[in-house]
């Protein structure tokens, strides 16, 4: 039987065979995985390099500009929109941030009738369809009369609320992952020491669930500022936020002027998104 190359040797030598479960290392994996980051990710690239084209017409490529960003910059009505959905996401994140600490630490360290109920409800605005979500929000603004025509910042209290529904739980799934690895004999030893129940949440609950607070507040704001199917179905006649916005001008055309605006929106999401990622990872290194 003949022995194996030399080089063969070397290259078995320093990189084993892959195992049955090492599919990292698999050609047709790799393509896979190519070919899926390409199917996400190729529109998202496009949309961004044609906002810089010069050209009414998305379809041709003129050159190189930035006229359309100052443009974007300069419509009264963009600038609305955006206020509002900026406003709408910091009151919203606020207030579903305190809600959702609250239920996460509830669940956490509570026994209670029918937890499990509690529980399942608290989900649901987490897996039912958004569509379902913003005709029930709908419904209910129709049946309690609820003021539209109030000034500014009352006109959004119907989009906050709506928003507030939907984003809390994530809070709370979140926070209550964090809440998962606290050793309780800290706060035993805490209250050994003569520590009150609020001096405990203060110094002892609160800074361990700062990571998992932070980035469920970072979720909840980028969840409410790209909403529109909710939004759409919860704004009144003179309230647009900035997704609604852009929805309606891609309605006439979409324009370069249109694609610097969705730029924006999505270089903020991915900032807020990979902050609340950073957060977490560091957050696991320090368990670890």
């Amino acid at each position: 039987m003949r022995a194996p190359p030399q080089h063969r040797l070397r290259r078995l030598r320093r990189r084993p065979p892959p195992g049955p479960l090492d599919y990292g290392r698999h050609l047709w994996m790799r393509l896979t995985m190519l070919a899926t980051f390409v199917f996400l990710y190729a529109p998202i690239i496009t949309l961004v390099a044609f906002s810089f084209n010069d050209s009414r017409r998305n379809v041709v490529w003129r050159g190189f500009t930035v006229k359309y960003y100052l443009k974007a910059w300069h419509n009264d009505g963009l600038i609305e929109a955006f206020t509002n959905s900026l406003t709408i996401a910091v009151i919203s994140t606020a207030v579903s941030t305190v809600i959702g600490a609250m239920v996460a630490l509830q669940l956490w360290r509570f026994r209670f009738p029918f937890k499990g109920a509690y529980e399942g409800g608290m989900a649901l605005p987490i897996v039912i369809p958004e569509i379902c979500m913003g005709v029930a929000m709908l419904a209910f603004f129709s049946r309690t009369y609820w003021p539209t025509d109030l000034i500014w910042p009352f006109n959004l209290s119907a989009i906050i609320i709506a928003h507030i529904s939907f984003s809390f739980p994530f809070v709370a799934v979140v926070v209550r992952a964090r809440l998962a690895s606290f050793n309780r004999e800290f706060e035993e030893a805490a209250k050994d020491l003569g520590a009150s129940e609020w001096r405990v949440l203060r110094d002892v609950l609160l800074p361990h669930m700062a990571p998992g607070l932070v980035a469920g507040a970072l979720l909840a704001f980028t969840l409410s500022l790209d909403d529109f199917v909710i939004t759409f179905f919860t704004s009144g006649p003179d309230t647009v936020t900035f997704p609604v916005k852009i929805y309606s001008m891609v309605r006439f055309s979409v324009t370069p002027e249109v694609n610097a605006a969705s730029a924006v929106l999505i270089a903020i999401t991915l900032a807020l998104t990979a902050t609340a990622m950073f957060l977490q990872n560091r957050a696991g290194q320090k368990m670890r």
